[in-house]
């Protein structure tokens, strides 16, 4: 088992370097900080394994892990973070981690749950797995959403689904920026929604595609 970890606090890379030795019998283990170094490893080792933190000094545990499924399709990667906010959990699924482990539950159900990966089962703490439960009721598909938006609003919305930022929407749209501000305000209300995820969430489920040509370069 080769296991990489990018933990940018040292003493939570020793922690989670004794609950890789305790749920692996057999492991080479290699430790960075910063997402580059992380990339640079990945580069020239293949892992079996990589427990990233979300938040780094020069970018997000995301990005390692749409590096590594790009190059590494059978490397499993997990979040392990202190932070596990509704936008985070379904950024980072969405970017294909197999898990998402909060560093506050209990050592022995880290364990497990590592141990669990290589059986094929997602490692998802279990306040992760509730609140992704919730998530998904809250952000269940409206059949009615596409005829309640107007066209304008369903052009914002493909734009924020892609993670643009309500300035680049309003040059894209060529809008005043409180205008698509008030379009947001708008979506949110009629789809009964809170976030930027939710919303490219729906979008996918109410069939409202982004074209190609819009895509954020």
């Amino acid at each position: 088992m080769n296991v990489l970890i990018l933990e940018d606090q040292i003493n939570t890379q020793l922690w989670l370097k004794e609950i890789v030795q305790t749920a692996f019998s057999t492991t080479q283990i290699s430790i960075t900080d910063s997402l580059a170094k992380a990339i640079h490893l990945t580069n020239s080792h293949q892992f079996d394994l990589a427990l990233i933190d979300f938040k780094l000094p020069d970018g997000t545990g995301v990005e390692l892990i749409e590096h590594i499924k790009h190059h590494h399709h059978t490397t499993l990667c997990v979040i392990i973070s202190a932070i596990g906010d509704d936008d985070q959990v379904v950024t980072a699924l969405s970017k294909g981690a197999d898990g998402y482990m909060m560093k506050d539950q209990l050592e022995s159900i880290l364990i497990k749950q590592l141990q669990q990966l290589l059986q094929g089962i997602p490692a998802l703490s279990p306040t992760i797995a509730r609140r992704l439960m919730h998530h998904f009721y809250q952000s269940r598909p409206n059949p009615t959403a596409p005829c309640i938006l107007t066209e304008r609003e369903k052009e914002v919305l493909i734009q924020i689904s892609q993670g643009l930022r309500n300035h680049e929407v309003a040059e894209i749209l060529n809008i005043a920026e409180c205008t698509v501000a008030s379009h947001i305000k708008s979506i949110y209300q009629k789809l009964n929604i809170s976030s930027r995820a939710e919303a490219a969430n729906y979008a996918t489920h109410i069939g409202i595609h982004i074209p190609m040509q819009s895509k954020r370069k």
